[in-house]
């Protein structure tokens, strides 16, 4: 029984969620409408949580995504404000994540601080960047170009549905393609399977030859870019930039990464499973809003399920004599 929960715990859970929300929201809860706001609710998440992903892979994990992902964003309001071309000023904010990921991965893997001390120094430091390009102000209004908040208020059309228009928001295509170059990367390419072996055992993988520190060095550059994607995402979607936007970010990436885990077969971080916690994380927040849960309530449940899932998940380990 304990061996069935943790392999399969998380994704009951759902399905028990799901049936609850629906018992205490028929109206509204189980629409189109409301699935596809979900969608579009988590897909910051989601880009985050993939990227969070890469990095878990190989054994490390990044406290500075949310700090990252509001640097990115004021970057590109601070661009817009200058008269700079779209693409251009979200280039150059793709290419600070870039940047802050591969600081971040010089001081694990190169200079050999533990990734918690590294991050959250980096945390601190992007925050406080974030700030003094702002000035500790929010960017809105004419300063952010019409093209580039339209982006997060249009969609992809898929029919309609009686009278009414379906349309797939733009931020989910966004988050899906994403989700599907990182899932082909880490399962499909020669490169994942290294990243992979790095996690499992970074001694051994160096004496099979692997190139341990570059590699470490790569999946903090994803993580970093995939911070900045989101940062993107979420001023688009507010039409604004503000140095605190990315708050909760990394919390709920981690959190949505290890709730997958207890569904993977050896608890080894998946990009699919990955994806299934955020959806947990997404329909509790989205049923939690709907009934007008407070929201440090919503806090301490989520909490709650996470310490389920990864509680179940480690006496499923222990039951089948693993670590």
């Amino acid at each position: 029984m304990v061996r069935f929960l943790r392999h399969y715990g998380t994704l009951m859970g759902m399905v028990a969620i799901v049936l609850v929300f629906w018992a205490l929201l028929p109206d509204t809860f189980m629409t189109t409408r409301n699935w596809l706001n979900i969608t579009q609710q988590v897909s910051m998440l989601t880009v985050v949580a993939v990227a969070m992903t890469v990095v878990m892979v190989v054994g490390d994990f990044d406290l500075s995504v949310g700090s990252m992902a509001s640097l990115s964003g004021i970057v590109a309001a601070v661009l817009f404000t200058l008269g700079w071309p779209v693409p251009v000023a979200v280039g150059a904010a793709l290419a600070v994540g870039l940047a802050g990921g591969l600081i971040n991965g010089v001081l694990v893997s190169v200079i050999g601080i533990l990734p918690f001390v590294a991050t959250l120094a980096t945390l601190t430091m992007y925050s406080g960047a974030a700030f003094i390009l702002s000035g500790g102000k929010t960017i809105f209004g004419r300063d952010i170009p019409q093209s580039f908040a339209d982006f997060a208020k249009s969609g992809l059309p898929l029919g309609s549905l009686g009278d009414k228009p379906v349309i797939l928001p733009w931020l989910t295509v966004l988050a899906l393609a994403i989700t599907g170059v990182v899932f082909v990367v880490l399962e499909l390419s020669t490169y994942g399977r290294r990243l992979y072996a790095i996690g499992g055992n970074p001694e051994a993988a160096r004496l099979a030859g692997v190139r341990v520190t570059w590699l470490r060095l790569t999946a903090y550059g994803f993580t970093g870019v995939g911070a900045a994607v989101a940062g993107l995402m979420y001023a688009s979607r507010v039409a604004s930039a503000n140095p605190t936007q990315g708050e909760g970010l990394m919390l709920n990436a981690i959190a949505a990464v290890f709730l997958g885990m207890t569904v993977t077969r050896h608890g080894q971080p998946r990009v699919v499973a990955s994806v299934l916690g955020v959806l947990v994380l997404g329909i509790m927040d989205n049923g939690l809003t709907q009934l007008q849960v407070d929201s440090y309530v919503r806090e301490v449940l989520v909490g709650l399920i996470i310490l389920l899932a990864v509680s179940i998940s480690a006496l499923g380990r222990r039951a089948t004599g693993r670590r």
